[in-house]
């Protein structure tokens, strides 16, 4: 060991290399040392930055109705995307720029419609899937004046079916991720962005004219019930065009996307509940729709309802957003309102611009209410004669519209008894009394039978309940099981809530 000491100390070489590791050893234990003092401090400052749930805290409501704040994260080039974006709607903008980024839809709507789509002004309801992609192609194709209601902000869960939002827009109100995402496709667009949630007590002023230009063109993409029907009340009561996007939720088939009066969207969930509260309110008709006939079957995604350890927790309403809004899970798939989104884009540029459009119709059941209605009409006489009365001139308060609502809205389009859908009819559920007949005035016999008396069977079932109930002594509750007839009483009740709302 002395001797190799020995070499070292006359070696000048070996000096060096000797010198080299123990300066390379003392170097690299510095950087560990530094490297792990700079995690120790770290730590400290993050668990510093947590504070002590014992502390006072300055948090509260996100807002008064539990929406996102009126705030927006920018980065340098969202500042710059804005700034060209005031420019340009002030008129700082070339316009052969603009006419060439609208070139295929000048051509497409001509000169005259594409003016018409500048200078219009549109309100988008709702901002999520089907109402991001309904704003984003209507600012692409040249539209004006935008403005977006909506409460709500973009979530993580949001960007599989939301049109411009990424993940550095989660967390901001979905109004404001719309404009900041368009303005820097369509630097001359106009939007108003309207944090809040619609209601009927806000509506004349969310509704309201933008520096006195009425809206031309409405889009319903609200999601829950009250809000959509009270949307579309306010609007057809006050004579402003809207269109309505139905349920895209669970639904698959793209090839069963129709435009059409809300009188014909029979098939969707959503747009049935619509109907009948817009009914209550005397609407029946005259508000155009984008809705699917798809049905559910095996195998295909149907709503969730809450997990059993959630209501075990109690107060469910609290996991909704807000009250009365949707706290199921409901499946959907990206794809499908990107596409009823579309549709209504579409449907609003056609109308706007005056570009001629016919639809093609989803299956129409006018034919089939005409012949129920007239069967029902049948049936009202024998049961009459069964009970000694003249039925000569007798008619009855119903009307091919009562039929389709009791048939598609009350009974789903299926028989109370056997849930068949085909050859259905409609017949008293229990047998009339002596006021059978409501009134007679000269000559005119007018039938007593109201909506929620009648119950939807098949023919078969409903010459066999003549039979044995109406000109029979027999009971509903003799010749069918108890689940049955809770499923008309139900349904009875349900119509007559309907009716008197």
């Amino acid at each position: 060991m002395s001797s190799w000491i020995e070499r070292v100390s006359q070696s000048h070489k070996l000096q060096l290399a000797a010198t080299a590791v123990v300066s390379g050893c003392l170097v690299g234990g510095a950087i560990v040392g530094l490297q792990a003092a700079k995690r120790q401090y770290k730590v400290y400052d993050l668990k510093e930055s947590i504070p002590d749930l014992r502390d006072e805290q300055d948090v509260g409501h996100i807002n008064s109705f539990g929406g996102a704040q009126d705030t927006t994260r920018n980065s340098k080039e969202d500042e710059a995307a804005t700034a060209l974006a005031r420019r340009a709607q002030l008129g700082d903008y070339d316009e052969e720029l603009i006419l060439e980024q609208l070139a295929r839809n000048r051509v497409f709507l001509t000169d005259d419609g594409l003016s018409k789509l500048r200078n219009a002004f549109i309100i988008v309801v709702g901002c999520g899937g089907v109402g991001s992609h309904a704003t984003a192609a209507l600012a692409r194709s040249g539209a004006g004046k935008l403005r977006l209601i909506d409460f709500d902000q973009v979530t993580l869960s949001s960007l599989n079916r939301h049109a411009v939002a990424t993940l550095a827009d989660v967390g901001t109100p979905k109004v404001h991720c719309l404009r900041k995402r368009l303005e820097q496709i369509t630097p001359w667009t106009h939007f108003d962005c309207h944090n809040e949630l619609f209601g009927a007590s806000s509506a004349e002023a969310q509704l309201a004219p933008w520096d006195g230009h009425r809206p031309d063109y409405v889009i319903d993409a609200i999601d829950n019930i009250d809000s959509k029907v009270a949307l579309l009340h306010y609007c057809k009561k006050n004579g402003i065009p809207v269109v309505s996007s139905m349920g895209a939720g669970c639904k698959s088939d793209p090839t069963r996307i129709f435009v059409g009066d809300i009188s014909a969207s029979t098939d969707d969930p959503l747009s049935r509940t619509t109907r009948r509260k817009l009914r209550a309110l005397g609407v029946k008709d005259g508000i155009s729709t984008v809705f699917s006939t798809e049905k559910t079957g095996p195998g295909k995604a149907q709503l969730l309802p809450l997990a059993e350890d959630e209501f075990a927790k109690g107060s469910v309403g609290e996991l909704g957003v807000l009250p009365d809004f949707r706290a199921r899970i409901l499946p959907v798939l990206g794809t499908m309102p990107a596409m009823f989104g579309m549709c209504v884009a579409n449907h609003v540029m056609l109308e706007i611009s005056g570009y001629p459009h016919e639809y093609l119709p989803s299956k129409s059941r006018d034919k089939m209410y005409d012949g129920i209605l007239a069967a029902l009409q049948g049936l009202e006489e024998r049961t009459a004669r069964s009970m000694g009365l003249d039925p000569l001139g007798l008619r009855i308060p119903v009307t091919q519209e009562d039929v389709g609502y009791v048939v598609e809205e009350v009974y789903r389009g299926r028989s109370a008894v056997s849930g068949l859908a085909a050859r259905l009819a409609l017949v008293r559920w229990r047998k009339p009394g002596k006021d059978f007949i409501n009134s007679e005035i000269e000559g005119q016999k007018s039938s007593s039978v109201e909506l929620k008396d009648l119950v939807c069977m098949t023919k078969d079932e409903a010459t066999r309940h003549e039979k044995l109930v109406l000109k029979g002594d027999s009971k509903p509750e003799d010749l069918y099981d108890a689940k049955v007839v809770k499923l008309v009483e139900e349904r009875m009740a349900e119509e007559v809530r309907f009716r008197n709302m």
